[in-house]
């Protein structure tokens, strides 16, 4: 079960990630740009999310991601907190913030968890 502690935790570790507030409730952005942002109800976060994904993200995990009709014409996805996976979790904001950072900044960041996680070459 995760938490916006560790939403909190795993966006502000992201490069460019600054924490403010949205609709009156705590957000995240990168670079100015929304990506993730907590649901007045503490329970729901709202990210961003490839439309052309959305679906099937939705049709492979019914129990900690959902949409209502209100974001259905946006690209957001809403996650559950209490049911989500911290795994699951960091993925979707990961996922968010590379929709919304510059392609410089993704692309660095992608090199370098490449890089931090392949094996050392042995000679």
């Amino acid at each position: 079960m995760a938490d916006f502690d560790t939403v909190r935790q795993i966006a502000l570790a992201l490069p460019g990630v600054e924490e403010g507030s949205s609709y009156g409730t705590p957000g995240f952005r990168v670079k100015g740009k929304l990506f993730l942002r907590l649901q007045e109800n503490g329970e729901i976060l709202v990210a961003r999310v490839d439309p052309d994904e959305r679906a099937m993200l939705l049709a492979a995990s019914p129990d900690t991601l959902t949409l209502t009709d209100h974001y259905r014409p946006h690209p957001w996805i809403l996650v559950v907190l209490p049911a989500v996976s911290t795994e699951e979790l960091h993925e979707r904001i990961i996922a968010a913030w590379a929709l919304s950072a510059p392609p410089k900044l993704a692309a660095q960041y992608v090199a370098s968890r490449l890089a931090a996680s392949s094996p050392e070459p042995t000679t």
